[in-house]
C-alpha cells in the first residue's frame, strides 16, 4: 500500500529541472539590455524616451505578474517553482527602479519642480509613485537575513504589499496608455485573476469546518 502510495504521488508531483537563480537575473536583464541598445542605435521609434519608459516598466509589470503566479501554480498543478520566486520579485523591482531613473534622469532631466508638479497633476505618475515606494521595502527584506531579523510571521505580512503594489503597477500602466486598448486590459485582468484566486482560496479556508483530531 505504501508503494502504491508514493507511486501515486510521484505522478501527481512535477518536477522541473533546477536552473540556477544566476541565470534566471542573466536571462532576466536581456529585455533591458535590449532596450537600452536599441535607443543607443535609434531603433525605439518616432518617441524613443517614451517606449524605453513604457518598455522598461512593463518588463517590471510582467515580472510582477510571474510573482505571483508562482503560489498558483505550485497549488492547482503541483509546479513548484519557489525558489525562483525571490529572483523574479527583485527583477521586477530592478526593471521599476530602472523605468523611474528613466524618468527622472533622461525624461525630466532630475528637474524637481517639473517632477513634483508631474506627481500632483498627473495620476498615473502618483500611482506609479507610489507602487515604487511600496516595492523599495520588499525589496529590501528580499533575503533570509531580513527573514531571520524581523520573523516570519511579520516578513510575510510585509510581503503581501505585492498585492497592492501588482494592483498599483496594473493601474498605472492602464491609465499610462489612456485609449486603453487591449494590452493593459489584458494585464489587468490577469492581475485581477491571480488576485482573486488567493481572496476565494482564503474565504473557502475561512469558512470550511476544521477537522477535529481522531
Amino acid at each position: 500500500m505504501a508503494g502504491r502510495a508514493s507511486v501515486q504521488a510521484d505522478k501527481k508531483s512535477f518536477t522541473l529541472p533546477q536552473v540556477p537563480k544566476i541565470a534566471i537575473y542573466l536571462v532576466g536583464f536581456i529585455p533591458a539590455v535590449w532596450l537600452f541598445y536599441a535607443g543607443i542605435t535609434d531603433q525605439l521609434g518616432a518617441d524613443p524616451m517614451r517606449y524605453l519608459e513604457q518598455g522598461l516598466g512593463l518588463w517590471a509589470l510582467r515580472f510582477l505578474i510571474a510573482t505571483l503566479t508562482i503560489t498558483p501554480l505550485r497549488q492547482l498543478f503541483s509546479i513548484n517553482l519557489l525558489r525562483y520566486r525571490r529572483a523574479l520579485g527583485l527583477l521586477a523591482f530592478y526593471y521599476a527602479a530602472l523605468h523611474l531613473t528613466t524618468y527622472l534622469v533622461l525624461d525630466q532631466g532630475l528637474d524637481v519642480a517639473a517632477i513634483v508638479a508631474d506627481i500632483v497633476k498627473r495620476p498615473y505618475i502618483t500611482i506609479g509613485m507610489a507602487t515604487f515606494i511600496i516595492l523599495v521595502p520588499l525589496a529590501m527584506t528580499s533575503n533570509n537575513a531580513a527573514i531571520r531579523r524581523m520573523g516570519g510571521q511579520a516578513w510575510a505580512k510585509l510581503h503581501r504589499l505585492v498585492y497592492v503594489a501588482a494592483i498599483g503597477a496594473a493601474l498605472h500602466f492602464l491609465l499610462v496608455v489612456k485609449s486603453w486598448p487591449p494590452e493593459p486590459l489584458v494585464y489587468a485582468a490577469i492581475v485581477a485573476v491571480l488576485l482573486g484566486y488567493r481572496l476565494l482560496r482564503s474565504m473557502v479556508k475561512k469558512t470550511s469546518p476544521r477537522r477535529r483530531p481522531a
